[in-house]
């Protein structure tokens, strides 16, 4: 039996509009799953299994791995080296005025 924790998540990665999903292949699998191994779909997106080029589409056992979205790494130098710099909020940052009609 799933814990309903795992179930929820499940169902959370599945309805969040960037659930994504790639071909994981194993050490049998075709040429045209080791190709697409490593690109991530939109999981309304992915291609069917088998692969349209698979060579073996009988005994394909080629499976998805899901992601809850598809996007890959960190994509902020903080989310990476996992510090977040100081930010003093009564500092004012900016050095030159604003464009708007209002800051002249």
């Amino acid at each position: 039996m799933v814990p309903a924790a795992w179930a929820a998540g499940d169902r959370e990665m599945t309805t969040s509009p960037w659930a994504a999903t790639s071909v994981l292949p194993n050490k049998n699998s075709c040429e045209a799953a080791r190709a697409v191994k490593s690109v991530r779909y939109l999981a309304a997106e992915a291609p069917r299994l088998p692969l349209p080029d698979c060579s073996s589409p009988g005994s394909c056992s080629c499976v998805y791995r899901k992601y809850p979205d598809r996007r890959a790494g960190p994509r902020r130098e903080d989310e990476e080296i996992g510090i977040r710099r100081y930010f003093d909020p009564t500092k004012e940052r900016r050095t030159t005025r604003g464009r708007r009609q209002s800051d002249i």
